[in-house]
């Protein structure tokens, strides 16, 4: 996804109104562009929230600025920038990370950023774009770029095997059937979901823009029985969801990365398995819970 999001970011320097905003993350890759573009791509060193400061001029001056690093660097140490140099302003900016929960797992906790999304959940009017497959980065980054507002679109290593098309609305991927309950997998989560409920009376649907949520498409599948699958913060959706659903009986399981510290190393394959988001993990999960309805 990342060498996909430095190619397509590139190609958007043709148009005046983009200048790409670093803090030395992937300064490498776009050195090419950076050689063609000078004044419009900028590094500012490991200088995390004056990246974001520096956004927020540019967009005061009408700029589109991309800005791209590991996702605890992008959000979490620059959270006070980001609430005050654009979303105070009054200006937009599109944030670009890699990294995602724990790709760079052995990196150790400066690397893991499960909280990312529910950060910038505390913020207004932003569009989140998960994508699940590094052929869907292209078409999300295009929209956010030619959009009006901020948007946050975050990079994994983990992938589905096939990519799927759209702005966001939920995709009905496997269809269990009226009556069946209903799982909701965002982005890179999606393999994992379809391989713990293959046997079960299960309905699985697809999204890689969790905000703004496709609330309309939520009402129209979902029965008494909701499943949410995030590769963040567990129940980092749950309010949208619940409100979506508010004037229905149903029920709400929530799973994502767990609240827990870990204080462990290991592979992204280890934490997706000690949170519970892998195949086995999430099966046990889904069948405790649909089993307590009967």
């Amino acid at each position: 996804m990342r060498e996909v999001f430095v190619d397509t970011a590139s190609r958007f320097l043709d148009d005046p109104r983009t200048t790409i905003v670093l803090a030395d993350i992937s300064a490498a890759a776009f050195a090419p562009a950076a050689a063609r573009y000078p004044d419009r791509v900028l590094n500012v060193g490991i200088r995390e929230q004056l990246m974001i400061g520096v956004a927020g001029g540019l967009a005061l001056t009408g700029q589109r600025p991309i800005v791209h690093s590991y996702a605890p660097f992008l959000v979490e140490r620059t959270y006070e920038q980001i609430k005050l140099d654009l979303d105070h302003q009054g200006v937009g900016a599109v944030l670009v990370s890699i990294g995602a929960s724990y790709d760079r797992a052995a990196a150790g906790r400066t690397h893991l950023s499960p909280a990312d999304v529910s950060l910038i959940d505390t913020l207004h009017g932003w569009t989140v774009h998960v994508p699940g497959h590094p052929d869907e980065v292209p078409e999300l980054l295009r929209r956010a770029v030619c959009g009006q507002g901020s948007a946050y679109l975050r990079l994994s290593t983990q992938v589905n095997t096939r990519a799927y098309a759209g702005d966001g609305e939920l995709v009905v991927v496997r269809d269990a059937g009226a009556g069946a309950a209903l799982l909701v997998a965002v982005g890179p989560v999606l393999d994992a979901a379809l391989a713990a409920v293959a046997d079960r009376p299960v309905t699985v649907a697809y999204t890689h823009r969790p905000r703004p949520f496709d609330t309309a498409g939520l009402r129209a599948l979902a029965g008494t029985e909701v499943i949410l699958v995030e590769p963040y913060l567990a129940g980092t959706s749950t309010r949208v969801v619940s409100a979506a659903l508010a004037d229905r009986p149903h029920r709400l399981l929530s799973l994502g990365v767990g609240r827990a510290e870990l204080r462990r190393y290991g592979s992204p394959e280890d934490h997706q398995r000690w949170h519970g988001l892998d195949p086995a993990g999430l099966r046990r999960s889904v069948d405790g819970f649909l089993q307590s309805a009967s």
